[in-house]
């Protein structure tokens, strides 16, 4: 048995973060606490991206003020699968008593996330002066020809060897994104991120659709692509997996419940993933870390962004 409580957040970002899904000024959360009948204090973070098809938060806190002040492990467990955040929250309390371990590994490098349109010029040279070598830049912002014409101005200020990532957010249709894969092809572009993307409401056929478009993307250009928005949950991956995603995934540990199953599916299949925060605080970053440095399959640069840009 555990005592149990829940504490909403809301922190603003240091700099709001711009996407193609709109302006993002703050992280909203919550906070669990999890007491044992010893009194080990261990917690865990609920930080769903509704947008992503996640769980709001509203709903989250709804389940939390069901569950009561004294719940048992059996109870947690329960908590129904499309409460994805709140699952992996809730595992990362109940597991947070164990001692810290990161594997063997000492280090794993980090992607610097730069900011949209022209602004990204200015900061490249102090970002890779720190000893980065990865750089994400998020597109689907601008006007297309804006952007497809600041490309190669922006790959000409990268260190030598380095390597960009591009994020769309499923801000694309087709021709846009055929028109992005056919500048980026010889490129160092390491994958487009999610080009286009249909969310749930809008119908089984039209995610159908959808997912043809991806793959047929993927199998016609030779610049990797990356789901994010995709794979919000484990169904996501397990069915990306039986359809032979030849590309990257994207894996937000926060978003997926029971994330350790997931991950161990991505690992047997030798699927090519990036670890990527939520945007969360320390307390979801440090448990989506932890397997992060646990993963079995190549090492690439992570996307952990959200604790250096919340005030």
């Amino acid at each position: 048995m555990f005592r149990f409580a829940h504490r909403r957040y809301s922190l603003p970002f240091r700099q709001p973060v711009r996407t193609a899904h709109g302006v993002w000024a703050e992280r909203e959360g919550l906070l669990l606490r999890l007491e044992d009948q010893s009194g080990s204090v261990s917690f865990g973070e609920v930080a769903p991206i509704p947008w992503f098809g996640t769980e709001t938060l509203e709903e989250a806190e709804a389940v939390c003020r069901e569950l009561g002040a004294d719940v048992s492990a059996e109870t947690l467990a329960a908590v129904p699968e499309r409460f994805g955040c709140l699952r992996f929250a809730l595992a990362s309390a109940l597991s947070g008593a164990k001692p810290d371990s990161f594997s063997e590994k000492k280090a794993l490098p980090m992607a610097a996330l730069l900011p949209t349109g022209r602004a990204a010029f200015d900061v490249i040279g102090s970002k890779a002066d720190a000893g980065f070598r990865t750089f994400k830049w998020k597109v689907g912002v601008a006007e297309i020809g804006d952007e497809l014409a600041m490309l190669d101005d922006l790959i000409a200020k990268l260190p030598s060897g380095a390597k960009l990532r591009l994020d769309a957010n499923g801000a694309w249709d087709r021709r846009k994104a055929e028109r992005w894969l056919e500048r980026c092809a010889e490129r160092p572009v390491e994958f487009i991120e999610q080009p286009c993307f249909v969310d749930a409401a809008q119908g089984a056929d039209a995610s159908r659709r959808s997912d043809d478009l991806l793959l047929g993307l993927a199998n016609d250009f030779p610049t990797p692509i990356a789901l994010d928005e995709s794979v919000v949950s484990a169904g996501d991956v397990a069915r990306w997996l039986g359809l032979g995603w030849p590309g990257f995934f994207v894996v937000k540990p926060a978003l997926l419940g029971d994330a350790a199953a997931v991950i161990a599916s991505l690992e047997q299949a030798k699927a090519r993933v990036v670890f990527s925060s939520a945007l969360e605080t320390a307390v979801g970053a440090k448990a989506a870390l932890r397997l992060a440095f646990g993963f079995g399959g190549e090492p690439r640069a992570l996307g952990f962004w959200g604790v250096a840009n919340i005030s």
